[in-house]
């Protein structure tokens, strides 16, 4: 069984729910305090042994390629201030692992950014991790899907459960036979359902998944066979290999508190929670909440 050390973030959308900010600033770029939501999410793949780290992106993103590449002008000028611990800060950006730029191309939809990054990922089984939301977890939801795609050699998609109607109308879910307690293995996964009964579970598939290098075949047969309006999404890909047979397996993340940072809304939440958490300033920001309230 192969060792996961490759990863995939896509990040070429619009980010058009923050407009007017996301003109020209990209949304996985927005910051958490003091790091980007798609350094955040870099940190939780590192930490899980990722090595190589695919990002795909599309115009208006060459601020992400400048916030993991080496900034010489900055680290000397930082060097020469004394600013030691910030300079070990900014090196380490660019040195968590070896980071590969795809522009996107191909038809709307999820699935197009795997498709872009086939030959890099070449045969190897990978995490695709979206780069404006996460999850906090404990163990980190990374180490959950590799460590059930070690016990099951299949593909994982991370699930949590619907805590609202809306859930149906925003994500996919999966449904299937239960295996053990929060582990289901697949037979079926509906794209955004929009309701419960026309849903296969109360498990929304959400904030990334592991992939196994064949729903490349089954994303490129989906392709031609789209209709009008239609966008190319990677539940067609695990729904072609349930298809013919191959285990496919959705996993309850647990511990998890989901961050959708593509939201406007849970988007300040989850800066006024890290800023709580902060070590520098979490108990001054905390006493300036409450003079608030």
């Amino acid at each position: 069984m192969s060792k996961i050390k490759k990863a995939l973030i896509p990040a070429a959308g619009f980010g058009t729910r923050f407009l007017p900010q996301t003109k020209a600033m990209p949304k996985e770029m927005m910051p958490l305090v003091d790091k980007p939501i798609i350094q955040r999410v870099v940190e939780e793949l590192v930490d899980a042994g990722i090595e190589t780290i695919v990002i795909v992106t599309g115009l208006y993103k060459r601020a992400i390629e400048d916030h993991f590449d080496n900034q010489y002008e900055l680290e000397d000028k930082l060097a020469k201030a004394g600013k030691l611990e910030e300079l070990e800060t900014v090196k380490k950006i660019s040195d968590m692992a070896e980071f590969i730029y795809i522009r996107q191309k191909g038809p709307q939809g999820n699935a197009t950014p795997i498709l872009n990054a086939k030959q890099i990922m070449d045969n190897d089984p990978f995490l695709v991790f979206w780069g404006d939301d996460f999850i906090d977890a404990e163990p980190s939801r990374a180490k959950q899907l590799i460590e059930a795609y070690e016990k099951y050699n299949s593909p994982i998609l991370g699930a949590l459960r619907a805590k609202s109607d809306e859930d149906y109308k925003k994500y996919g879910f999966a449904g299937g036979e239960v295996v053990e307690p929060g582990v289901i293995k697949v037979s079926k996964v509906v794209e955004k359902p929009k309701t419960r009964e026309n849903s296969p579970s109360d498990l929304a598939v959400v904030s990334g998944f592991l992939a196994t290098p064949d729903i490349f075949e089954h994303l490129e047969a989906a392709e031609p066979n789209l209709k009008e309006g239609e966008e190319l999404v990677y539940l067609m890909g695990l729904q072609g290999m349930i298809d013919q047979g191959k285990p496919v397996h959705a996993i309850e993340i647990k511990n998890a508190v989901y961050r959708d940072t593509g939201n406007k809304l849970e988007y300040l939440k989850t800066v006024v929670e890290y800023g709580l958490k902060h070590p520098e300033f979490g108990e001054d920001f905390k006493e300036y909440l409450k003079k608030l309230s």
